[in-house]
């Protein structure tokens, strides 16, 4: 019986909310969801809405605006503060307002809501829900919740496959809702189409057409309703009443035409409910008759396959026999419930089934079923895993076999031999080696020997069908392991006795070895060394490696005396196996170094020896003198390379301050040419020099800092520069000549370059350039400075000559004099006009002042209106330039 049918007065939630209960986590989203849909349908009059039920009512506020639009009533002014103390204010003056309508609060307190909790929350919304929802139904002097659920069950009783017994599984197939909605709207649902075993098409159609036309808002979901075992009867309860009261007009219309045929149709109703009742009680007792003896049936299988199809069988009767059994049951109990209740509100007599036929007998055969059906799952367990640990042990008992007769394969014949009367010590002690490593292995099988003994046991004990066939196996794994261990010990002793006869002779050999190898490997060493090319550059280097080669001649009487010790062990050993007639095989085992081996390598070495003094002397002689030519090309590159750098900047200052006139400077620096080409004997010397420093392969010379190549290098820039100055004064006098410069106005060029000449190159660049032409009263343009850099620098190379310089200044000197000739001639033949025609320009001039002045003016242009005519300042700017306007 739910809870709510023992009290469905909503004064009363201590019931439904006490504090030591937990919610169904199923129930408690379908109430949260519900809940929270029903708050929202009437918070969104106000423009509103709560997105978590326990966080968004903790301050109050809300919870006040709800209580007003439900109750239409102004409750009192609420706190704003964001404190503790104002929310749990509002939170018990929406407490009061409660309690005023009549319903007491038990366990509900501010503090739970304003801290959130979740189940005191939800409490408090059902208590509202019961009281402005759900106390004001009445049907047929019914009221709150069994006045609901009257009202459900006339509203869906003309309707096939519902049946309306309470607000939780009565629901789950959808079918209810969609009858509410069609029998008050059957425009909007198609309910011939709806079928019993769609459930989740039937909840989504009924939840979106109430949704939709109803105004109702979805509070559940399908998955939900149809996952859960039983629904949430709150939040279905909650949820019909907003049907309820969507349809409330028209259920008081109806409702007289309902009481006229309730009487008949009530009595008919429960005349079925019972032929129903017992007939399905009848199948179902007999059902659980026939199937009891088989779940009581405890034969074993000795095979895991007819267990498995055993297991298989009672799956099939878990999966597909007893859920429609459980289903029937289920809706036994349903129509048995529904039955007494209508009658009793029919004032009719309780139903009382045949004898037997009970709920009560009908649970206990179900119980009786339930329990034949565990006892009978745990012995098919049972059994499978006993089946299961046979099949196991077997098969672990076949693979440990297996492997343990792979194993001893060939064992026996392999302790049998002899191989040891005719081994050395290094093969015995191999052979003993690999026998304590066969006896150590023969011990680790052991555990496996006594593992199929005891998996053989467990079989045998446990009843294995195969059990023969394992005990004769073990038994010959038991017998041949016994075999085993009586041979590994016979062929152990043999082995001993073996190893100590030749374990002298061993002794020996390892001191041989021990002794011969770093002896062999200081002559393969000293053999290389003494045989090594060396190669060095300088003295020093070839008296250090003199040193070290006495150092090791100093050694020779010790290595001798070590190599007759090691040849004497060698002979020991001879004497040793002569007379006591060892069987040794082969060489010595720890070495492959032999006593010839040992003797040819020493005479190596004792011939290598003078060879290698002949060769440190030689080359001790060739380092000497090439020590020799580096002294001598060292004098003489020290003393001419500075001598090249002193000319250099003697040539450098000589042609900056040329003093004198040209022609004595021209002389004087022939006269200088002439020193210097005197000087080539000594270059040509140090070549001579420098070719013997190459043909004796000499690459570094700590005593200069001069190289040929910089020598060379020097040299040729010293004769090129010499010649370039004398071709520049060449240049200059010729120049000076055409254009008619004196020497005065000479020394003023060279005085203006070289100051402008701020690096002391011998050139300017352009900007040096342009600032002397600024300082000797040019005021430049940009085209026009553009114009006589193009005459300067021809080339663009961004620089200017003292030559390019003397051209242009010459130059720019008679320009001016001509320009000033012909302005005069201009002011004449232009009057007072202040202009002249070209064509008279050319008439009145000379013929040389007229072709210098028309091909100036060419650029430009005369006054607007007289063609072809000229004014005085397009005339002074073609002659004098911009820097005259």
């Amino acid at each position: 019986m739910d809870q709510y049918d023992e009290d469905n007065d909503y004064r009363h939630p201590e019931d439904d909310w006490d504090r030591d209960l937990l919610l169904d986590p199923a129930w408690e989203k379908q109430q949260r969801k519900t809940f929270t849909a029903w708050c929202n349908s009437h918070l969104r009059k106000t423009g509103t809405q709560i997105e978590n039920i326990e966080e968004d009512f903790r301050d109050g506020l809300k919870l006040m605006l709800l209580l007003e639009v439900i109750s239409g009533e102004r409750l009192a002014k609420p706190e704003r503060g964001k404190m503790r103390v104002h929310k749990i204010s509002n939170v018990n003056k929406a407490l009061d307002f409660i309690a005023s309508k009549g319903v007491k609060l038990v366990s509900i307190g501010a503090e739970e809501i304003v801290d959130g909790n979740a189940k005191m929350t939800l409490g408090m919304i059902w208590t509202i829900i019961l009281r402005f929802a759900i106390q004001d139904i009445s049907v047929e002097e019914t009221s709150a919740k069994e006045g609901l659920l009257l009202w459900c069950q006339r509203k869906t009783a003309p309707y096939k496959n519902v049946n309306i017994q309470n607000f939780h599984i009565s629901w789950k197939d959808g079918l209810g809702f969609c009858a509410l909605i069609h029998r008050h709207r059957p425009e909007l649902i198609d309910y011939g189409k709806l079928r019993k075993d769609d459930p989740m098409t039937n909840l989504n159609t009924a939840f979106d057409v109430a949704e939709k036309y109803l105004d109702i808002p979805k509070m559940l979901d399908a998955e939900d309703i149809i996952s859960t075992l039983r629904p949430d009867e709150k939040a279905v309860m909650t949820y019909v009443s907003c049907y309820y009261h969507a349809f409330s007009g028209k259920q008081k219309a109806e409702t007289a035409a309902n009481r006229i045929c309730k009487v008949l149709a009530v009595n008919q109703e429960n005349e079925q409910l019972m032929e129903d009742y017992e007939k399905l009680a009848s199948d179902l007792l007999e059902w659980i008759r026939r199937t009891i003896p088989w779940l009581e049936n405890r034969l074993p299988e000795n095979t895991m396959q007819a267990m498995q199809q055993k297991l298989e069988d009672f799956r099939d009767y878990r999966r597909l026999h007893k859920p429609p059994k459980v289903q029937e049951k289920c809706q036994l109990e349903i129509n048995f419930n529904t039955l007494q209740t209508k009658l009793r509100l029919s004032n009719r007599p309780a139903f009382m089934p045949s004898e037997g036929k009970m709920v009560s007998d009908i649970n206990n055969a179900w119980g009786n079923l339930e329990g034949a059906e565990k006892g009978y799952e745990e012995w098919l367990l049972n059994e499978i895993r006993r089946l299961e640990r046979l099949d196991h042990l077997a098969e672990k008992f076949r693979q440990k076999a297996a492997i343990h007769e792979a194993w001893t394969a060939g064992k026996e014949e392999m302790l049998q031999k002899q191989d040891y009367e005719t081994a050395s010590l290094s093969e015995i002690k191999a052979l003993l080696k690999k026998h304590e490593a066969f006896e150590s292995d023969l011990a680790a099988h052991q555990d496996r020997v006594e593992q199929i003994a005891a998996i053989a046991q467990e079989l045998n004990e446990l009843d294995y069908y195969d059990s023969p066939s394992v005990n004769a196996r073990c038994q010959n794994i038991c017998d041949q392991w016994d075999a085993l261990g009586g041979m590994t010990q016979k062929r152990s002793e043999a082995l001993q006795r073996t190893e100590k006869l030749l374990e002298t002779i061993d002794q020996l050999y390892l001191e041989f070895a021990k002794r011969a190898a770093p002896f062999n490997n200081w002559m393969e060493g000293a053999m290389e060394d003494l045989q090594d090319t060396f190669i060095v550059h300088t003295i020093e280097e070839i008296k250090g490696l003199s040193t070290a080669h006495e150092q090791f001649k100093a050694t020779l009487p010790e290595a001798d005396k070590e190599r007759l010790a090691i040849l004497g062990i060698q002979n020991e050993i001879a004497k040793i196996v002569q007379t006591y007639h060892v069987n040794i095989a082969g060489t010595n085992p720890y070495t492959a170094i032999n006593p010839q081996e040992i003797n040819a390598k020493w005479d190596k070495v004792k011939q290598l020896v003078p060879q290698r003094d002949q060769a440190l002397i030689e080359e001790h002689t060739r380092q000497q003198n090439n020590e020799r030519l580096r002294v001598q090309f060292a004098n003489q590159a020290n003393v001419i390379g500075p001598w090249i750098q002193t000319k250099m900047g003697e040539i450098g200052r000589i042609s900056i301050e040329m003093h004198g006139t040209l022609e004595d400077q021209l002389t004087n620096l022939r006269q200088y040419e002439k020193s210097i080409v005197n000087y080539k004997p000594k270059i040509d010397q140090l070549e001579g020099d420098h070719q013997l420093i190459q043909e004796a392969l000499i690459f570094d010379n700590k005593h200069t800092k001069y190289t040929m190549e910089h020598i060379r290098v020097g040299w040729e820039q010293l004769l090129t520069t010499i010649a370039r100055t004398i071709n520049e004064i060449e240049n200059q006098i010729l120049t000076r000549d055409a254009k008619g410069i004196s020497q005065e106005q000479l020394n003023e060029f060279r005085a203006s370059f070289n100051h402008f000449d701020r690096k002391r190159t011998g050139i300017m660049d352009a900007e040096d350039f342009k600032t002397c032409l600024i300082s000797v009263g040019y005021n430049l343009g940009e085209n026009e400075f553009a114009r006589i850099m193009s005459i300067v620098d021809p080339n663009r190379m961004g620089v200017v000559t003292f030559q390019a310089f003397i051209d242009f200044m010459s130059r720019e000197t008679a320009d001016t004099d001509t320009a000033d000739q012909v302005m005069a001639s201009f002011k004449i033949l232009a009057g007072d006009k202040n202009y002249i025609l070209a064509d008279e320009l050319r008439r009145e001039l000379p013929p040389d002042q007229a072709d210098y002045c028309m091909a100036r003016m060419a650029p430009y242009t005369g006054p607007d209106g007289v063609p072809g005519a000229l004014d005085y300042m397009s005339f002074s700017t073609a002659l004098y330039g911009e820097s005259d306007l």
